[in-house]
C-alpha cells in the first residue's frame, strides 16, 4: 500500500484489526471515549478508507454497511516506517540517532533488534 494513512485513518483501522468487521457504529464505539470524534466524522473517514482501498465493505445488515480491513496491521505499520525513513533520505541511521537521542530506544530494544537482524540473514533475507 502506498498510500499516506491519517492518524484518524490508523484509529478507526486500529477498530477494524481488534474487532474484525463492524459497521460505522460499532467502529465509533470501539474509539477512546476520550477526544472521540463525531459520528459523522468516523462516518467520513471510514469512506476515505474505503476510497484508498484500505477498509472494504463485505456486507449490509438493514441500512448498515459492515467494513473490514483491506490491508494488514504490518502493511500499513510498513508504509509508516517507509515515509518516516523517506523524511530522512531513506536512511535509518538519522532515525536511529534521534530515537537514542530521545530514550526512547532502549539497549533491550537494540539487543532484539539485533536478533531480528541475525535471523533474517540466516534466512538470506537481509536488506
Amino acid at each position: 500500500m502506498s498510500r499516506s494513512l491519517t492518524k484518524p485513518e490508523l484509529q478507526i483501522l486500529e477498530v477494524l484489526w481488534t474487532k474484525g468487521a463492524s459497521s460505522v457504529r460499532e467502529i465509533h464505539e470501539g474509539l477512546p471515549a476520550k477526544g472521540r470524534p463525531a459520528f459523522t466524522t468516523v462516518q467520513t473517514v471510514v469512506y476515505r478508507l474505503e476510497k484508498k482501498r484500505a477498509v472494504r465493505c463485505v456486507k449490509r445488515i438493514s441500512k448498515a454497511n459492515i467494513f473490514e480491513a483491506a490491508i494488514s496491521r504490518d502493511d500499513a505499520h510498513t508504509t509508516l516506517v517507509d515515509e518516516l525513513l523517506a523524511l530522512f533520505g531513506g536512511r535509518p541511521k538519522p532515525v536511529m540517532a534521534r530515537l537514542v537521542e530521545s530514550g526512547r530506544l532502549t539497549l533491550d530494544d537494540i539487543k532484539e533488534a539485533e536478533e531480528a537482524l541475525k535471523k533474517l540473514s540466516k534466512k538470506g533475507g537481509s536488506r
